[in-house]
C-alpha cells in the first residue's frame, strides 16, 4: 500500500475539487471514553455511499478513506504571515 499521506497530498495538488473533506465534530452522532470494558469509540452519520464503500466489494477497488488530525498548532500557524525556519512559504 502506499503511503495514505502521498496520496492525499497529490490529491490535495492535483484534484483540489474531488476531495471531499468534513470535520468529524460535524458528522458525530454519539462517543465514549476508553473504559475497563471496551475501548473508545464515534459513532459518525455518513452517506450511504461511504457505508457502501468501507463495507461492499473488494476494498482495494474502492477510493481512500482517511482519519486525519491538524494539531491545533498547524491550524494557528496557516492563519500567520510569518515563514519561520523549515517552513515552505
Amino acid at each position: 500500500m502506499e503511503d495514505p499521506k502521498k496520496q492525499l497530498a497529490y490529491a490535495l495538488e492535483k484534484y483540489p475539487e474531488r476531495v471531499e473533506l468534513a470535520p468529524i465534530a460535524s458528522l458525530l452522532m454519539d462517543s465514549a471514553r476508553q473504559n475497563d470494558k471496551r475501548p473508545a469509540y464515534v459513532q459518525l452519520a455518513v452517506p450511504d455511499d461511504v457505508v457502501k464503500a468501507l463495507r461492499g466489494g473488494k476494498r482495494s477497488e474502492g477510493d481512500l478513506l482517511l482519519l486525519a488530525r491538524v494539531p491545533r498548532e498547524v491550524l494557528e500557524r496557516s492563519e500567520s504571515r510569518i515563514v519561520l525556519p523549515g517552513e515552505v512559504g
